[in-house]
């Protein structure tokens, strides 16, 4: 055994939500190192736990970013529900059309400004349990960005605002926009630009949505 191996073995089991104290320290290594930094062993140490006592709970590296990925994926819902809280004036059409556009513009926002969490998010990491052929567009969370924005685009048919034949796929077109913007800001050749120029690309994306559909 080498001193690495010593100094974990005599490390205090973490009792209680031990699982959830490892994930919430992969999402902060995520949060300022991306999805690099969530491996097995800098968990542990940041959780003050033994390498081994993570397996207990994880299976291997993969399963372990998938949950921090989705613990990300949560961070983004949360973001888009309180910008959503925000609209609360107008029609119903009005505010249906306020609503998906706050969800779009929070999107962006998160990937801006919490870069680290955004690629961790969409890793793509399988936890060991499910089934490779499970997407995040299954996931029932209600703070799913997923299912967060098919409840908007049904909101608008609901309204009278979308005709109703115009609503299969429209999620997959509304989602490639915001996230394509995302990324060409986060690591693309938007990176640099300035933040009028942001605000006006933004604003273009989300009209070109709108007028999409």
């Amino acid at each position: 055994m080498d001193i690495e191996e010593i100094s974990e073995a005599r490390r205090p089991y973490h009792h209680g939500n031990l699982r959830e104290t490892l994930i919430d320290a992969g999402t902060e290594l995520a949060r300022t190192g991306g999805p690099t930094a969530v491996v097995l062993r800098a968990v542990s140490r940041e959780a003050n736990v033994s390498h081994n006592a993570a397996y207990r709970h994880f299976a291997d590296h993969e399963d372990l970013l998938a949950a921090v990925s989705a613990q990300c994926m949560r961070q983004l819902g949360l973001l888009m529900t309180e910008r959503m809280a925000g609209v609360t004036a107008g029609s119903k059409v009005t505010r249906a059309w306020a609503k998906l556009e706050a969800i779009g513009r929070a999107y962006i926002e998160f990937a801006i400004t919490e870069p680290g969490w955004f690629r961790t998010a969409f890793v793509g990491a399988v936890p060991h349990d499910k089934p490779s052929t499970t997407t995040r567009s299954d996931d029932p969370d209600p703070l799913n960005p997923y299912t967060m924005l098919t409840a908007r685009l049904d909101e608008l048919v609901a309204v009278g605002a979308l005709p109703p034949e115009r609503r299969p796929g429209a999620e997959y077109a509304a989602w490639s926009a915001v996230h394509g913007l995302s990324s060409l800001i986060v690591d693309g050749p938007l990176r640099d630009i300035p933040d009028d120029e942001i605000e006006r690309g933004v604003s273009a994306v989300i009209g070109v949505v709108r007028r999409g559909l």
